[in-house]
């Protein structure tokens, strides 16, 4: 009797042990799944965030991101990758910029927009300008031709943002001529690499942090501009990119 019951006790036990490794298997297949279903549903989210909701990017005035693959930052710049403000050294600089073929030449005002001239005088002695579209031509309501994103759709920038505004003007408007930076709406801190160039006196309204920064100003060849924008944008409307590819072959500045 007593081996009997020993045996029934060693049985016993053995179907509890089999009776817990298949729970425990049961148990883990269905954390796995509600991992993956979390993970999966965690991916989506950002997606959706990234793609529609705040973290969407939009290809107007206030868009300028560092989403894109863009040169490495030059040996000038902070730890963040933002150029030094004091290489604007408060004074103003010369230069031109060849658009397709046909020179511009401006000044910038290191005295009023030290981040934006530095920001733009950094990344034009590196190249970064060079070879790079500029991408959206604004022909109603506002006059403007929109240049210095590297990915060519909007998006693009150095590989940082940096801010705030400086020397925004009174009553919002941009004299024809005016040179600015582009930024994301609502955030002072979203400039990069991305300007506009006003070919017509044009007022653009601020929006709730202000303005956009004029850093300075074209002094020959804007008609050049005007020929861009008189054949028109690609697609036949008032805001898209020009007819004809607009690209910076070279900035020099001095």
């Amino acid at each position: 009797m007593k081996s009997n019951s020993k045996l029934e006790n060693y049985q016993a036990k053995q179907d509890l042990i089999s009776e817990r490794a298949v729970r425990s298997k049961r148990d883990n297949r269905l954390f796995l799944a509600v991992a993956a279903a979390a993970v999966a549903l965690a991916f989506a989210g950002q997606l959706a965030y990234f793609s529609f909701g705040p973290g969407g990017q939009e290809a107007d005035l206030a868009s300028t991101t560092d989403q894109v693959e863009t040169p490495a930052a030059a040996p000038d710049a902070d730890p963040t990758g933002v150029p030094d403000l004091s290489l604007a050294e408060g004074r103003p600089w010369n230069g031109s910029l060849n658009l397709n073929g046909q020179e511009l030449t401006f000044e910038l005002a290191g005295d009023l927009a030290p981040q934006a001239v530095a920001n733009f005088v950094s990344l034009s002695k590196n190249g970064f300008y060079e070879g790079v579209r500029c991408h959206r031509l604004v022909t109603s309501g506002i006059y403007v031709l929109q240049c210095g994103d590297p990915s060519g759709d909007g998006t693009g920038g150095p590989g940082y943002n940096w801010g705030p505004i400086e020397n925004a003007p009174e009553a919002d408007l941009y004299t024809e001529g005016a040179l600015a930076m582009a930024r994301r709406g609502g955030d002072d801190s979203s400039m990069g690499s991305q300007f506009f160039i006003v070919y017509q006196d044009s007022t653009i309204p601020s929006d709730a942090v202000g303005g956009y920064t004029i850093f300075g100003s074209i002094t020959g060849g804007l008609d050049a501009v005007k020929a861009i924008a008189e054949a028109g944008t690609i697609d036949g409307s008032s805001d898209s990119s020009p007819l004809d590819e607009v690209l910076i072959s070279s900035v020099s500045v001095e």
